[in-house]
């Protein structure tokens, strides 16, 4: 974990500098104050770690001036998509990263506007980018539209939501995550691709490893939702529990569930001997994924 964490820190800060840039200080308001609560104030970064990761796999270089505005976008997407998931009528969280969440900071009508307004200003990022040619900047539109909508996450988000209390199969669940969460984690890698001009083979190969990372994100989710404790994961331990939802530690056991993980984390090794080019920071993000603690 040191060689992730010294890897990843630097990123995360240009990262960070770039998302208390997206949303101006004025005019002042409390839409804006709740905008930048929910997307400046920390996380994994894990999306834009990832975009930069897959650029630099295929450019060899992580200097493009398009990739923060990439970044900001994927995370604007993401923002939004945990104020909408805290809410009261949909998993009604009350911590996020260790502080309150968004409705809670601030009360629900606005968090859902600042969600509203996260959503729009990703597509707005991606359409105002100079650095951006126009085929490229609407292959990114599309992709991370789709991930983000009624083909990807939101239409994952609605299965979650409709399976509680009751009993899906493994292949129901993994269908599931591949939408609620490993949608957006395609798109990320994807749009650092295309940004770096990739091939068809280039991407299949990318698009494999990321489809293994995102599922395998979510088994190690579930795993810490049982091991780990509220202080360290930043969210209440035993959510998904409570909330008698489908996971992959009740529907495998802990074991199984551990295995999974691996033999997905495998998966997108694999993927990655397909390409030439500098891949360790996306070996490195896999590692992470898989034993991580929160």
């Amino acid at each position: 974990m040191t060689d992730f964490t010294e890897y990843a820190s630097a990123f995360r800060a240009r990262i960070d500098t770039a998302l208390n840039q997206v949303i101006p200080d004025t005019p002042a308001s409390q839409l804006a104050e709740a905008m930048r609560y929910s997307l400046a104030g920390g996380g994994k970064r894990i999306r834009p770690l990832l975009l930069f990761a897959s650029y630099r796999a295929i450019a060899g270089t992580t200097e493009h001036p398009a990739l923060e505005t990439a970044a900001c976008a994927v995370e604007s997407i993401h923002a939004y998509s945990l104020i909408h998931d805290d809410l009261p009528a949909m998993d009604d969280d009350a911590l996020r990263r260790g502080r309150p969440t968004c409705h809670l900071a601030f009360d629900e009508a606005l968090a859902i506007l600042a969600g509203d307004a996260l959503q729009s200003l990703a597509f707005e990022l991606l359409a105002d980018s100079p650095a951006l040619a126009d085929g490229t900047r609407i292959q990114l539109i599309r992709h991370l539209s789709r991930a983000a909508g009624m083909h990807g996450m939101v239409v994952g988000q609605a299965i979650d939501l409709a399976a509680v209390d009751t009993e899906l199969d493994i292949t129901q669940l993994e269908h599931m995550h591949r939408c609620k969460t490993g949608a957006l984690i395609d798109a990320s890698v994807a749009m650092g691709a295309l940004i770096g001009s990739a091939d068809s083979q280039q991407l299949k190969a990318l698009a494999r490893y990321s489809r293994s990372l995102g599922l395998a994100f979510q088994v190690h989710d579930d795993i810490l939702d049982v091991t780990a404790d509220t202080a360290t994961l930043g969210k209440q331990q035993g959510a998904d529990i409570a909330r008698n939802k489908p996971t992959y530690v009740s529907l495998l056991g802990l074991t199984a569930a551990r295995a999974r993980a691996q033999e997905l984390y495998q998966e997108a090794l694999a993927a990655l001997t397909e390409l030439a080019g500098d891949t360790e920071p996306l070996q490195r993000i896999a590692q992470y994924v898989v034993e991580r603690r929160h």
